[in-house]
């Protein structure tokens, strides 16, 4: 296939803590130095959660994932399906698109059997 990794379409969702929290598992900061910082967190910091798709001809997205009240939730099985029917379906019909692959990870919301059916 010609231009195939023009074809791809890569997808993720990704939360951003509201209140300046940052994951230590996505930012590592490197340094000769310990300073032994402790650095008090709460439990369940407010989060927003967004999804976006990138491809050569362009990005889809971004979408917040909230619910019927407009309060910010994480991402499962059925608002997934919900993501990929009511808003990814319909802008992807808005690109003069003939075939592209959908490249997706492994996380638990993508792969319930609801979404990839």
């Amino acid at each position: 296939m010609v231009d195939f990794h023009k074809r791809i379409l890569f997808s993720d969702e990704s939360h951003f803590w509201l209140n300046g929290y940052v994951n230590k598992q996505n930012c590592r900061i490197w340094s000769e130095a310990n300073p032994q910082v402790y650095v008090e967190t709460p439990l369940h910091p407010e989060k927003l959660t967004i999804w976006c798709a990138l491809w050569a001809g362009g990005i889809i997205g971004p979408y917040f994932f909230k619910n019927d009240e407009g309060h910010n939730v994480t991402v499962n099985g059925d608002r997934y399906r919900a993501m990929i029917t009511n808003f990814f379906i319909p802008e992807l019909n808005n690109h003069d698109v003939q075939e592209l692959w959908f490249q997706q990870d492994g996380a638990t919301c993508h792969t319930v059997r609801a979404p990839i059916d």
